[in-house]
């Protein structure tokens, strides 16, 4: 349970810190973000499950694939519905618009059948009691490699200077000359891209198909919401605490009972920490 709660988390830190920053620079909630995780499972089973090629390559192609459905997002139908909309409700009407629409051409496009790829790396490592494939370890390493270096980015490099001045004030960072238009769309484009890796990475122990945007869209919102939106650490915590309650609870209860419990839990925990664990209560 452990060791199934350890590679959950990982993997779900990479959407919730997609999704919490894309929320950060836009103030979007984007509700397609489980429809690019979905897609970036179909672009690795399609180059490393169908046609044969490399998987590390594959998932180089979510980055590409992913990156440019996000860049074109934002600039777009996001940026326009910024600078033209009066209203806040706009912006999440449009990002539900978007869901539907990845959504519906998943199923025009792939069907409804669930797929699956070919390990990638074959073996069972035993640790204590518990025994971990290799090929759940390959996912976790991959993602907390993927996760230190997306912090080390943002933390170090000049572009990520440039998203943290955005996430922190957007008329500020007008004044200190930055492009924010361009800036914006890199940083939709990265959030996209570390839910379709996400995607690409947990194909291979999950399989895809072209409903399962939904489910973890609410996951992500989940997440976000018990760490609290828009902040870095509180995204990687609300992983953690979702990982580990999903692994936990579906090792010792039945089937549904565990989100039913995990749901009920969060009202909970919303009535008395409404911002989240890391949040401040004035947002």
């Amino acid at each position: 349970m452990l060791l199934n709660g350890v590679v959950l988390a990982v993997n779900y830190a990479l959407i919730a810190l997609g999704i919490t920053l894309i929320f950060s620079i836009m103030n979007i909630l984007n509700f397609a973000h489980g429809q690019m995780f979905m897609i970036g499972g179909f672009v690795v089973y399609y180059f490393y499950g169908l046609f044969g090629v490399n998987y590390f390559a594959g998932l180089v192609a979510v980055v590409v694939v992913l990156g440019l459905v996000g860049w074109c997002f934002e600039a777009f139908f996001f940026r326009r519905m910024r600078k033209m909309a009066t209203r806040e409700e706009n912006a999440m009407l449009l990002a539900v618009g978007t869901a539907l629409l990845l959504e519906n051409l998943a199923l025009t496009f792939f069907g409804e059948k669930q797929r699956g790829v070919p390990p990638v790396v074959s073996g069972v490592f035993r640790i204590g009691d518990a025994f971990l494939p290799a090929g759940r370890l390959l996912v976790m390493v991959l993602a907390l490699v993927l996760i230190i270096g997306l912090l080390l980015f943002v933390q170090y490099t000049k572009l990520g200077r440039a998203l943290r001045a955005l996430a922190q004030d957007r008329e500020v960072t007008y004044l200190m000359g930055v492009n924010v238009d361009r800036v914006a769309a890199l940083g939709f484009a990265l959030g996209a891209a570390l839910a379709g890796l996400a995607g690409g990475l947990l194909i291979t122990v999950f399989g895809i198909n072209s409903g399962v945007g939904t489910v973890y869209s609410i996951k992500a919102f989940i997440m976000i919401m018990i760490g609290g939106a828009g902040i870095v650490p509180g995204a990687i915590l609300g992983a953690v605490v979702l990982g580990f309650a999903e692994a936990i609870g579906y090792a010792l209860l039945p089937g549904s009972i565990t989100y039913l419990l995990i749901f009920v839990g969060l009202i909970v925990f919303l009535l008395f920490r409404p911002q989240g664990l890391m949040g401040k209560p004035w947002g």
